[in-house]
């Protein structure tokens, strides 16, 4: 299984920058054929800078006021899980081949798509033969509530 690094930048005592943290971060399996690789968090917007490791905050998929950056990792024939989120979220294929499916329609997206995702109901399927890397970052709209991982909306088109 892939380790993902984080270099996270800081400032010493003298308020000098410098390397905070630098780091492997191991995925953490969700669901049979997705993984998660938290990557930053923000508590509220605009952004402030924390001494804190938002890897050891109790992270749902989306953050109430706040942003998330993660890659998620799919391997082909991963678990469908139907969500909608209360964030704008921004969505690049970085490896392999992902299809996101709508209530009505779907998109085939390749390294390098881009998706801009503005609170819709969606699932993400690979069905390539590797697995397919997506970066995202969440910034939650205003009112935006916390988004869990268990929460699942069932497509009613399916």
């Amino acid at each position: 299984m892939k380790q993902f690094r984080r270099v996270v930048t800081g400032f010493n005592k003298e308020g000098k920058s410098c390397i905070q943290w630098d780091s492997l971060i191991d995925p953490i399996n969700l669901r049979p054929g997705f993984d998660n690789i938290p990557m930053w968090a923000t508590r509220k917007l605009p952004a402030e800078s924390t001494q804190d490791d938002p890897n050891t905050w109790d992270l749902g998929t989306s953050l109430a006021g706040g942003s998330v950056f993660r890659f998620g990792r799919y391997a082909p024939g991963n678990v469908p899980r139907w969500h909608a989120t209360d964030s704008v979220d921004y969505a690049i294929c970085l490896a392999g081949e992902m299809i996101m499916e709508m209530d009505e329609g779907s998109v085939h997206l390749k390294p390098g798509d881009v998706v801009i995702q503005r609170g819709t109901n969606h699932n993400w399927r690979n069905p390539g033969t590797e697995d397919c890397i997506m970066a995202f970052v969440l910034i939650a709209t205003e009112g935006a509530k916390t988004t869990g991982w268990a929460e699942h909306n069932p497509n009613p088109g399916h």
